[in-house]
This record gives structure tokens, sequence and C-alpha cells, in this order.
């Protein structure tokens, strides 16, 4: 009940943030995901003020005060806004989107990142109330910008934390992101193309299966912001000063999110630019625009010239922080034999047919030059298909070379060589792609429709009765692969939960209760597998459920009795997730007791079971 009516609090200061960006103009499309990033940028001021726990009940009870006055005046017919109606995509959202959600609340955390990082941030700053200082070990890689681990922490702050209110909140981001591609429809009746934006939501997700969303990676959060903001620089393109505003508010919460988002970043300034150049209607010359653009971007990196301020004031070595002098010794230790066999590799990975990303890509191209030809042979109209072919290609293209640079220059060789996170990466520019196709592509249909009067569309606006077929048939498919495409991601997600049945984290979850106090005690995990301990993925688990920066692995205990008694005394408490024989056995001839597996707490003379 406490989790409803905290979930209900923050549901209701959003409404108030998103009302109150209505009557300033905002699309009703693009309120959701603005309130959101403006709330993580506000949240983003307090947390380096050190007043993170007051910067959360403040936002939310600002927006709930909003949200109550704007209720107030609705009842004196004050400053009601026009209802937008309700579209089929709406209904699919909806239904899809709460699906989703429930099956991410009872989803635990698995991948091998949510521990290294996402998830252990979060924990941080919900527990401790503030951003990671010199003295907190717990946290590896202090470089790493705080903004979905703000929105995320401000949501379980209100719902009570677990794994699944964090997966369920980093979705509700995504899904906001995600409704602003409505906003640059013409016509929102239209099934067909409101469908096809549809299909495209659920088909992105295909790109994104190296980790999926039961995840708190942002591998998908920085292509899908990317998405929200192109389609606000299109929705505003007639308003200058709302454009500004736009741009400035999603560059500095991407730029929040991951220090890999510049080249997210680069694509939004390109369009912004190109956006400002081109309107006539702003009446701005061509250098009040120039300076416009260049004023509203400095505004967005702000935030994030800050936070590297603050890494590099903070923290006297960081992990993957960006430095020149990183980058020259990185080069100096790899050398140029180093980076040609990155290099050769990376080639091979681009042209290798059975990649998903490559797949994507060729995917892309096919459909937008197929849709281009079709258009032009059989309507006899020019459309713009064929030039966003090009540019998404190029665009593919720096991207690469900038995916390149990240493995030759930022990643340690034995990494880099067998290019970790290839398709993780790649995958998220191939998800922006896809996305631009399909705006663009659900624009030029619109406009080769026979009827381009609005008002008058109806089932009779058809030149013939075969193109009213066609459309029909054309929307029924799309309507069914969006439906069809958004359950197997949802089925696809708790195939996986059921898959993690005995992975570590679980296991370590019925062994004991998390702690959730921070803490430098020193645990012991046995695990039986040496890949585990080896790549340290059981010592970040370990250190995420136990909240301690002292947690260790080992697998191997071939020793004597003596010295295993050594080992184990060195450490508060021993949790064993799975039976290890050789750690059975010793402790049967050492302390005399039978141990299978549990968290047990060291004593001199035996172990002792905590539950």
């Amino acid at each position: 009940m406490t989790a409803w009516i905290g979930g209900l609090s923050y549901l209701l200061g959003l409404m108030g943030y998103t009302g109150s960006l209505r009557r300033l103009g905002v699309s009703p499309y693009l309120r959701w995901i603005t309130a959101m990033l403006l709330q993580i940028l506000i949240l983003y001021g307090f947390a380096m003020l050190g007043q993170l726990r007051l910067g959360i009940y403040l936002i939310t009870g600002v927006g709930i005060g909003l949200w109550v006055l704007w209720q107030i005046l609705g009842l004196f017919h004050r400053g009601s806004l026009p209802f937008e109606g309700l579209h089929l995509f709406d209904f699919w959202m909806v239904a899809l989107g709460w699906a989703m959600a429930d099956v991410l609340g009872h989803s635990p955390l698995v991948h091998y990142d949510n521990f290294s990082h996402w998830a252990v941030m979060v924990k941080f700053m919900v527990f401790t109330g503030h951003l990671p200082g010199t003295g907190d070990q717990l946290i590896s890689f202090t470089s790493y910008p705080p903004a979905t681990a703000l929105f995320i922490t401000q949501f379980v702050t209100w719902t009570g934390f677990s794994e699944g209110a964090m997966l369920v909140a980093q979705f509700g981001l995504i899904w906001a992101a995600a409704y602003a591609v409505f906003a640059v429809l013409r016509d929102r009746t239209r099934a067909l193309t409101a469908m096809i934006l549809c299909l495209t939501i659920a088909g992105s997700f295909v790109f994104n299966i190296a980790i999926r969303l039961n995840n708190l990676l942002v591998d998908y959060v920085l292509p899908i912001l990317a998405v929200a903001a192109l389609a606000g620089i299109f929705a505003y393109h007639t308003r200058p000063w709302l454009l500004c505003g736009h741009v400035a508010v999603f560059v500095a919460a991407l730029l929040l999110v991951k220090n890999s988002a510049t080249f997210f970043v680069v694509v939004i300034a390109g369009y912004f630019l190109v956006t400002l150049l081109k309107t006539g209607r702003t009446g701005w010359s061509v250098p009040g625009n120039l300076l416009r653009a260049v004023g509203t971007l400095a505004l967005g990196s702000l935030p994030f010239l800050i936070w590297q301020w603050h890494v590099h004031t903070t923290f006297p070595v960081s992990k993957h922080e960006i430095s020149a002098q990183a980058y020259h010794q990185q080069l100096a230790e790899e050398g140029t034999t180093g980076l040609l066999k990155i290099a050769r590799k990376f080639g091979e990975q681009l042209l290798n047919p059975q990649s998903l990303s490559t797949q994507g890509i060729l995917l892309i191209n096919g459909l937008l030059i197929g849709t281009w030809l079709a258009l032009r042979l059989i309507k006899g109209r020019r459309n713009g298909l064929l030039k966003t072919a090009i540019g998404v290609d190029l665009m593919f293209g720096l991207y690469d070379v900038s995916l390149l640079g990240m493995y030759g220059l930022s990643m340690p060789y034995a990494e880099a060589i067998l290019l970790d996170g290839f398709e993780r990466y790649r995958g998220s520019v191939v998800i922006l792609g896809l996305f631009i196709g399909a705006m663009v592509l659900v624009r030029e249909l619109d406009a080769a429709f026979y009827e381009q009067n609005f008002e008058k569309r109806d089932s009779r606006s058809f030149a013939t009765i075969m193109s009213k077929n066609a459309y029909q048939l054309s929307t029924l498919v799309a309507g069914f692969f969006a439906i069809t495409m958004m359950y197997s991601e949802i089925t696809g997600t708790n195939f996986t939960n059921r898959m993690a049945h005995n992975t570590l984290p679980l296991q370590l979850r019925r062994c004991s209760q998390p702690w959730t106090r921070l803490n430098h005690r020193k645990v012991l995990v046995v695990d039986p597998h040496a890949v585990d301990v080896n790549d340290y993925y059981a010592g970040y688990a370990a250190r995420y459920y136990y909240f301690t920066d002292k947690a260790v692995c080992q697998e191997d205990f071939m020793v004597t009795p003596a010295v295993f008694k050594q080992t184990v005394q060195a450490y508060d408490y021993v949790v064993i997730p799975e039976f290890h024989r050789t750690f059975t056995v010793l402790t049967q001839k050492v302390y005399h007791q039978h141990v299978i597996t549990g968290l047990y707490r060291v004593t001199p003379q035996r172990l002792i079971r905590e539950h």
C-alpha cells in the first residue's frame, strides 16, 4: 500500500509539471519526457549542492502543488487545455506499456554492468542521500554522469527500493521518450502512419536484444532520448524560443546520461542548426540564428562541464573519464600494431552479414530506398526518402569511426581486440537511424495520400477501391506486427527472467536479505565458478547486494586446514551462494560444521548462520 501511495504522489507531481509545460506551449506528445528531463536537471542541481533528498521531496512537492492549482483553476474554467483526443496509438502505448511495466516490476537484475555501476549507483544515492565522494570506494566508475540514476532514485524514493521498481522507472523514461515520435504525424487519425510508428517502437527493441529492457544500462536510453529531441525540433520549428529551450534541455540531459552521448548531441545540434537556418518565419538573420544556436548548445553543455569539473576535482583517478592524457597513454601502451589489429577486426565485423546491426542498416536502407522508388514510379511524386537514406548512412559511418576510436583509445587491448559490446554499442545508432527513417517515412506517406484535406478524410477518400484495400491491408499488417513484436519483447523478457533462476544474483537473494546500510564489512563470496571470480562479476554482485566495498570472491580453496582457517578468519562474513565441495569439506575439518549454502558470520570458533 505504501508503494502505491508513493507512486501516486510521484505521478501527481509529474502531472503538475506536464500540465504547466502544456500551458507554456509544449507538445502533448513531448510533455512527459520534457517534464522528466527537467526534473532530472533540477535534481542534478540539488545533488551537486549536497541536497539530494531535499531536492527529491521539494521537486515532487512543487509538482503536486502545481497539479492542485490546475485542478482548482479548472473548476472555475480558467487555464483549461484543449483535449487532444484519443488515438489508436494511445491505446497501443498504454496497453502494451502497462504489460511491459508489469513484467519489469517482477524482473531481477542479472547483467554484469548493473552491478559494476548502474544499479549500485542508484542504491548508493537512495540510502546515503548524496553523490559519491572521494571516500566512497563502492562506486568504481565515478566519471559516469548521474542522470538516469537520479531519475530512478527519485522514483524509488517514493515507491520503495527494489530491482523491479528501478526497471519500471527506467522503462517509464524510455516509454515517455518513445511517445514523442507521434509529434511528427501530420494526421494522427490515420491508422496506417500511427501503426508504422508503433511498429518502429516495437521493432527497435530487436536491436536492443543484447541487454533487453530488464537492465539499467543506457544503450537504449541514449538513442530514444535523441529521437525525442529530433521530434521536438521538428514540432517546434516555427517557435524559435520554445525550440531553443527544448534543445537546451535535451542536450543537457543527454550529456548527463553517459559520456558517449556526445555523438547523439552532435546529430541533434546539426538538425537544430539546419532547422534554424531553413525556417524563414523566425525573422532572424543568419548571424543571429548562429549566435542563438551557439548559445543554446553552450547552455545545454554547461551541466556536463560542471560534472567534468566535479570529477576532476573530486577524484584523483576515475575510470573512463574524458582525458587527452589518458588517450595518449593508451596509445603509447598499445602502439600502432595493436591499433591496426583492432581496426582489422572491426572492419571484418562491419562486413559480417551475420551481424545484427549490419542487418539493421541494410533493412533501413532497403525500406527507405524501396519506398522512395515506389513513390516515384507509382505516384510520380518527388520525396525526401533517398536523401534521408544517404544522411542516415553518413551518420552510421561517422558513428563507426567514433566507435573504432573508442576501442582503440579508451578500452584495454584485451577487451578491444574481442570487440567487447560491439552489437550493444552499434545497436544504439541503428535504433536512432530506424526512428529517423520511420519519422520521415510517415510524413512522406501522408503527403502521398489521395486526400490532403484532413477534414475530408474518411472511408471514401481514396483514389480507387484498390488503393483503399491496400491501405486497409497495410494497416492491418503494420498493426499485427506492432502488437506481435511488442508481445515478443514481453515474453522474451519473461523467458530471460526464468532462465536467470540459478544465476549468482538470485542465489545471493536466496541466501539472505540484501543489506541497505553502507558498510565496510569484509565479505567473502565462495563461488565454484572460476569465470565469475576472474571477471569480477561475483565481486561486483556481492558489493551491490551487501552494500560494502570490502566484498571479494574466491573459487580456489585447495589449501591446508590451517591456511583455510587463516583465510576465513580474515573476513567478517562468508556467503556461499552455491555448493562448493572443497569449502564444505574444509569447514567440516576446521569448524566441525556441515555448511552447504547461506550467509555466515565468522567467529573464532565457528560460522554462525545469518537469516
